[in-house]
């Protein structure tokens, strides 16, 4: 299997060296760049993640972040925003600019390495879901960019499931994790609103598929 690759973006020459000695330790094919004018020469549309720095001479990390948002053959790379610094406001400016994560110098070198792990797990959900978008702040669900009305169970059902492509769940695990404890469910009750979950989502219900003694997943 290919390993991720991972540019680093940070005018420090020992913040590369440190993150990308460490990074290719843990299994990732990193590459550096001390400025984002460098960076933007390395074709960047190759990497499944950045580390980008903010305060950088010349183009700022938050400009190079705006621009490769705005580019449709890099604004789904995920971001991660490494930086001095740690206000409330840069971590939001960073965030509303589409960045995944925000970390504060100095960092621990398993926190960058555990933070970059989950964001691109994260990432690999979004791909595997195709056209679901699930925004979780407003509980809302689309389909190919169209709402679909879904109950507090299939919402949760439907985002436990695609958080965790590939994972099998028992119907035991999906009672546990879905329902509340005081309310008496069946497994086949699961069924039923797998069922209906899966045609409120239309093709994409073909994705969630039945285990035979085991449960369901997502695929």
């Amino acid at each position: 299997m290919d390993k991720m690759k991972i540019l680093v973006v940070d005018d420090e020459l020992d913040i590369c060296a440190i993150l990308k000695f460490n990074l290719e330790k843990a299994g990732f094919e990193v590459s550096t760049a001390q400025s984002a004018e460098d960076a933007l020469g390395k074709g960047i549309n190759s990497y499944d993640l950045l580390l980008l720095d903010v305060m950088m001479e010349g183009m700022s990390g938050f400009d190079l972040a705006k621009m490769l948002k705005q580019k449709p053959q890099t604004k789904d790379i995920p971001i991660i925003f490494i930086t001095a610094k740690d206000t409330a406001d840069d971590a939001v400016n960073g965030l509303d600019l589409g960045a995944d994560d925000y970390i504060s110098k100095p960092f621990s070198i398993k926190e960058v390495i555990s933070r970059v792990k989950a964001v691109l797990r994260r990432a690999r959900s979004d791909s595997a879901s195709g056209g679901i978008e699930i925004d979780d702040e407003k509980k809302s669900v689309k389909v190919d960019g169209k709402p679909v009305s879904l109950s507090r169970t299939e919402y949760d059902l439907l985002k436990l499931l695609v958080h965790n492509p590939g994972k099998v769940f028992s119907r035991s695990d999906l009672i546990s994790a879905i329902w509340p404890a005081n309310v008496i469910v069946t497994e086949r009750t699961v069924d039923v609103s797998i069922t209906r979950l899966r045609k409120k989502i239309g093709e994409y219900g073909e994705k969630i598929v039945s285990r035979h003694g085991f449960g369901y997943c997502f695929e």
